[in-house]
């Protein structure tokens, strides 16, 4: 069989139609495919590949890492070293933000990393914390929200339609909705935690308006909730700061990341206070346990990526190529564009021309997707090593898209 052929007979699909582009090579802000085809990567791989493809500090630092060891032992029984190097290189850059919560009950800092395989875990262990550390069972989320798909992070989905096939789901969770005010007087003596995104992501990048995200810590604060901030897509230079929180001012109890904090390799992270973290390690002891979680490869190459981000100040290029995707993006077509930074929706007058849209745009050389609860609008996500030429050069092809569809 070819490749094709065993893609569809023996890898499970989570679509009966995906793209099935069928990939050679990356390198830069390009993909090729098998036949030899370029395409321009304007969503990188759904935010993760802030720097590219095939960056030659990453591959170094993977290749000297594994001359060295892979994987040794479950998470946080063993000191490795990629897990330590990188663990304390975050608390520097967050602790170095002198942004401080004002909640009485939670942590100054965010000064302790566990480290997970993927955002969706990260997630799962942000839940558990905040219900083992405030002993309280009920979680806030918002609609319209996005935090994975596994049992727990999809009980804090704000979309029912994702939902209704693997309920019953976890009990106590309340939605309220995003931007809403009002909504916050539901956050009580009985919430464990609220969970958010500083910016809506498969919403179709929904910015927060009015303090709201100001009011919503100040509530937390009040309530004695934990505040968890899911910057799995929106961190590590993505929106123009390296994190949003900085960027609202507005610093969660808990931050969970993911996608790009790997540099391309799977991995995850929520990150707390010690004294908050610490409620995991007794009663129960082990009370978080993951396998692959800071793999030292992936570490590595977390260590390298965020180096070059934060050394090179890439994420402050972000806001100045955003405004030049807005400049050359100009067609009736387009209804609105929305966003932060290297994270945009595109906003067309129906799913249907959306689709056809993006069709043309890949069939043209640029791979763009549709975001999952807002089929209307295009997403642009690309690696934020973008060039203003290469922005140009996409931009053109997307617009000479739009004028072939009818």
């Amino acid at each position: 069989m070819t490749n094709r052929e065993i893609f569809f007979n023996h890898i499970a699909q989570t679509s009966l139609s995906p793209p099935a582009l069928e990939i050679k090579s990356a390198n830069g802000i390009y993909i090729y495919g098998a036949d030899g085809k370029k395409y321009f990567d304007l969503i990188s791989g759904i935010s993760v590949s802030n720097l590219g493809h095939g960056n030659s500090k990453i591959v170094s630092a993977i290749k000297k890492q594994l001359d060295k060891h892979k994987y040794v032992m479950v998470y946080g029984e063993f000191i490795v070293s990629p897990q330590v190097e990188y663990a304390n290189l975050l608390v520097k850059y967050l602790l170095r933000t002198k942004l401080r919560s004002p909640s009485s009950s939670g942590p100054k800092n965010l000064d302790n990393v566990y480290f997970t395989s993927s955002g969706a875990e990260a997630v799962e262990g942000a839940l558990k914390l905040a219900k083992r550390f405030t002993g309280r069972t009920e979680i806030i989320a918002f609609k319209n929200s996005y935090h994975g798909s596994t049992h727990g992070a999809l009980s804090v989905m704000g979309n029912e339609m994702f939902k209704q096939a693997f309920r019953p789901l976890l009990p106590d969770i309340r939605f309220l909705e995003f931007n809403n005010e009002k909504d916050l007087a539901l956050i009580s003596s009985k919430t464990a935690c609220v969970i958010v995104e500083p910016i809506q992501g498969e919403a179709g990048i929904i910015l927060p308006q009015k303090n709201f995200l100001e009011k919503l810590r100040d509530k937390c604060g009040d309530a004695g909730a934990l505040l968890i901030f899911d910057e799995i897509q929106t961190g590590m230079g993505r929106t123009g700061k390296l994190f949003a929180f900085e960027k609202y001012k507005v610093v969660p109890d808990i931050l969970c990341l993911a996608k790009a904090l790997g540099g391309g390799m799977p991995m995850g992270a929520f990150i707390s206070s010690k004294k908050i973290m610490s409620t995991l390690s007794y009663e129960p002891v082990l009370g978080h346990i993951t396998t692959f979680g800071g793999h030292p490869l992936s570490c590595a190459a977390g260590i390298a990526s965020m180096k070059e981000i934060v050394s090179k100040k890439l994420f402050l290029s972000a806001e100045k190529k955003n405004k030049l995707f807005r400049k050359l993006l100009k067609h009736s077509r387009i209804k609105e564009i929305r966003g932060e930074g290297l994270l945009l929706a595109i906003q067309f007058s129906s799913e249907k021309e959306n689709k056809k849209i993006i069709s043309k745009c890949i069939e043209n050389g640029v791979i763009t997707d549709w975001f999952l609860f807002r089929a209307d609008a295009m997403r642009i996500a690309p690696p934020i090593i973008i060039s203003e030429k290469e922005i140009k050069l996409a931009c053109e092809i997307i617009l000479r898209s739009i004028e072939s569809i009818k």
